[in-house]
């Protein structure tokens, strides 16, 4: 699949964008903003895209209900409401470490938002994953992390996949669906010989990884069960860095990136860095779940 079936849908020049989800009840495509210090909502039928601002580094947005989301930002995890704008700190779990910050995160499929930090200088491994349960109770699972980032599972939820992209790492878990702990961890795929970091990463409806490249213009697709890499489709901008599956019919692979240090003289080269795109590569994707089952 070449590079002209990528569309850029929104040229949104941002700094850092992360952290796609897609609603399907809205047929909207969330979306942050790190650097930027806000989450969007960005609607495909008509284009609009609205933003939230948020006043810190915000690395994640799930849905929790019709009008409000749930971020993990630099100082915890926070509540949101759409319509009121007002943010409910719920639990700061790094508060004795002002240079950390969360990441990415994402819902499992009863309603746990999983997400991780990282050193804000991205030089030692500082950072750990957590989870957020339903009753907002707060645990550390994952320690001694580098960059935390993507998550996904397996279709039958018996394993889950994370990235920690300082490492070049991708890991696999055993996962308890209903405990919704986690257990010996391994290393899946080593980014050594990749082109870029492991970044942001979603399932496709036939168990298949999607990792975005940060540094590598590309998403590429690999199978969980050989850590064999299967394609990549690529992007026309250095620093991709997520993916999710939305549209009604969850065909449609959004990609977000960034244009966080691209040089002036290299702008020419990627007009759009910092937009969202979106391609059909002919495989479907995997549902967005919310936090709290929402």
């Amino acid at each position: 699949m070449s590079a002209d079936h990528v569309k850029l849908v929104l040229d949104a020049k941002a700094i850092l964008g992360e952290g796609p989800s897609w609603h399907a009840a809205q047929r909207k495509l969330y979306w942050v903003d790190i650097v930027g210090k806000t989450f969007h909502q960005f609607d495909p039928a008509t284009g609009h895209n609205e933003q939230f601002p948020v006043g810190e580094y915000v690395g994640a947005v799930v849905s929790a209900g019709a009008n409000k989301v749930m971020l993990a930002t630099q100082s915890g995890f926070q509540a949101y409401d759409l319509v009121s704008r007002e943010l409910t700190p719920l639990v700061d779990p790094e508060s004795h470490q002002p240079g950390n910050r969360f990441n990415d995160g994402k819902c499992d499929s009863r309603g746990r938002f999983w997400a991780g930090t990282m050193e804000i200088a991205e030089t030692e491994a500082t950072g750990a994953l957590y989870v957020l349960d339903n009753e907002a109770s707060c645990r550390k699972v994952v320690d001694n992390v580098g960059v935390s980032n993507g998550i996904a599972w397996s279709l039958d939820e018996t394993e889950m996949y994370y990235v920690d992209s300082l490492k070049k790492l991708v890991y696999a878990f055993a996962f308890d669906a209903v405990k919704g702990e986690i257990s010996n961890s391994r290393v899946l795929i080593d980014f050594q010989t990749e082109q870029g970091f492991p970044d942001g990463m979603t399932s496709d409806a036939e168990g298949m990884l999607w990792i975005a490249h940060w540094d590598g213009w590309q998403v590429s697709r690999w199978d969980p069960k050989t850590a064999q890499k299967l394609a990549s489709i690529p992007v026309p901008v250095a620093k991709v860095s997520s993916c999710v599956f939305g549209g009604e019919e969850l065909d449609t692979l959004y990609i977000t990136t960034a244009s966080k240090g691209v040089q002036p003289e290299q702008m020419a080269e990627q007009p759009h860095a910092g937009g969202i795109f979106a391609v059909k590569p002919g495989v479907k994707g995997t549902q967005t779940y919310g936090f709290g089952g929402n």
